[in-house]
């Protein structure tokens, strides 16, 4: 891995990227709405894709999961639709975690040289490549058709007449039927019937989970005994430690470059600082990404699980979602930023609900801002999921997941905003309106930044709003500076979350010229990267730095010395 690159990922959902129906219908099969398939991301699309300034692409929903969908001329066993979240089923409810995804292929039978194809076409745009590893719970069906010959299945070998047993890949509730809330009668299938029940993915340790509940799941043992309080069962390692190490390699082998690891902290850290190595000593250059919510756990899993990188959701995603929505002020950017200053090069952001839906900020141009600070801000990774940058709202209402503000995870659909920039195959803006291609152009601007300026991609950070408080020059509530620097290079960043142009003065105070080694200058012209602009301003502590930055956006100042 490049050190000096600073990692830009493009997060895409594989199913919904080429689907090129545009009339799909609520809650329809793979036959009435159509699939995206592995094939779409042909050269030109990876090409557009890394020219977004994209040195990554995470591939979401590529390993077989649990769907209605029938495959069983295809030697795949068909999966109850009473424990399937929706026609197309959740790409977090792992059925065989050897195989890929048949919904996205061309050819089913020939679906794992597709994905051996799309590696390498990754490869030749100049792109990484991430999947997912959903390592906590699989779909309560799971059963591996294409495991390579020797491997013995998850469960094979359970004890189901314990509830718990190190050896054991799964708990049980021995004696119970799996019951609960959830409707397990469908009209043409029948009644789905699970004796023993097993736990549900997201611990649910009894037979009756509810509509709310990870229903779908099963969750998986990796030593932990949950119901007799004997502890943790690290030693030997458990079964589930082995198999589960044996997929990492597995789809190691492929040629991957990372694993994005859902849910990674309901896992043992354990766990992880086990099988991690393990897995490196093979492929050095891998990169694991793990799903951590809990600030407290952070540490813990970069430097005993071994994570290269964490994804800071609870952090600048949700402080930067307040900011944008005005119930926050932007001075609560540097708290943010301060409770994970000691590893900030390995947190990275997670975008949720569409930024342009009615349930986040309603207009995508509100969020420039934070794309400015969240890109700008670090050395750390930055992502973006797969039509944020057209503004895409996400407002439809696509069938099991509802009018949510989200894209559908379950459903067969079609992405209106990527439909349109895909034009058949072109990929192009030809049917992009002006604000999408606006938008577009921001972005790209912005993502290529971060590894054309060697201050944003590799250089030093210093927060300039303690000393922009309480004045009449700034407004800390909605605007946030900073600066960023490299060898003789400084970048001056100041973001406007306001709807109103602003003249603002910044104060630099001479700690920053101090702790950076930096000149001051009455004068001196600067070149505004996002327009290419030359400004001449002051850059002392003795004399604020007046700047005019446009509503819902932001400067970014270079000056060289």
């Amino acid at each position: 891995m490049n050190t000096a690159e600073k990692i830009i990922i493009y997060q895409v959902f594989t199913r919904l990227f080429g689907n090129r129906n545009p009339r799909c219908t609520s809650n329809g099969s793979l036959a009435e709405n159509g699939c995206g398939k592995m094939n779409d991301f042909t050269p030109q699309a990876l090409k557009e894709i890394r020219k977004l300034g994209a040195t990554h692409i995470w591939y979401t929903g590529v390993l077989a999961h649990a769907t209605q969908t029938d495959y069983t001329k295809y030697g795949i066993e068909k999966n109850h639709p009473a424990v399937v979240k929706g026609k197309a089923g959740s790409p977090y409810a792992i059925r065989d975690y050897y195989d890929v995804d048949p919904d996205l292929a061309v050819n089913v039978r020939k679906r794992m040289g597709e994905f051996e194809a799309l590696v390498e076409r990754t490869h030749a745009a100049g792109l990484k490549m991430i999947i997912d590893f959903v390592p906590n719970h699989v779909a309560r069906q799971y059963h591996s058709t294409a495991k390579p010959e020797g491997i013995r299945d998850l469960g094979e070998d359970d004890d189901t007449s314990m509830d718990f047993s190190p050896n054991n890949n799964f708990y049980y509730l021995p004696g119970q039927k799996l019951a609960g809330d959830v409707n397990l009668y469908d009209e043409q299938a029948g009644s789905y019937e699970e004796m023993p029940a097993k736990a549900t993915g997201n611990n649910r340790f009894d037979a009756y989970p509810t509509p709310n509940d990870w229903y779908e799941t099963v969750k998986l043992n990796y030593g932990v005994d949950f119901f007799h309080n004997t502890g943790c069962h690290f030693s030997p390692a458990p079964d589930t430690w082995h198999k589960m190490k044996d997929i990492l390699l597995f789809w190691a082998g492929k040629g991957i470059d990372g694993f994005r690891c859902d849910m990674a902290e309901m896992v043992p850290c354990e766990f992880w600082g086990w099988a991690i190595p393990q897995v490196k000593a093979q492929y050095p250059e891998l990169i694991f990404i793990a799903e951590v919510y809990n600030p407290n756990e952070y540490r813990n899993y970069l430097y005993n699980g071994h994570f290269d990188y964490l994804y800071d959701k609870v952090g600048l995603y949700d402080t930067l979602r307040a900011v944008i929505g005005g119930y926050a002020s932007a001075t609560a950017i540097t708290s943010c930023w301060q409770s994970v200053n000691d590893i900030q090069d390995h947190m990275e952001n997670h975008d949720e609900q569409r930024i342009a839906s009615d349930f986040f900020a309603g207009n995508a141009t509100k969020a420039l801002p934070a794309l400015i600070v969240s890109a700008c801000m670090n050395t750390n990774p930055m992502m973006i999921y797969f039509g944020q940058e057209l503004g895409e709202p996400g407002m439809e209402s696509e069938g099991f997941s509802g009018r949510d503000g989200r894209t559908t995870i379950f459903d067969y659909w079609s992405i209106d905003s990527i439909r349109r920039w895909n034009n058949h195959g072109r990929y192009n803006e030809h049917l992009l309106n002006a604000k999408e291609k606006g938008l577009r152009h921001f972005y790209r601007h912005v993502l290529n930044l971060c590894n054309s300026e060697a201050a944003i991609a590799r250089g030093c950070f210093f927060d300039l709003m303690y000393a922009n408080l309480n004045g009449w020059q700034m407004n800390e509530h909605k605007q946030y500076a900073f600066l960023r620097k490299y060898d003789r290079e400084v970048i001056l960043v100041v973001a406007n979350f306001s709807d109103l142009d602003s003249r603002i003065s910044v104060n630099i105070p001479q700690h920053a010229f101090d702790y950076l080694q930096m000149p001051a200058f009455t004068r001196c012209t600067a070149q505004e990267l996002l327009t290419g602009r030359e400004e001449v301003i002051s850059f002392n502590p003795n004399t604020p730095t007046a700047i005019d930055v446009p509503a819902y956006g932001g400067k970014l100042l270079k000056i060289k010395f």
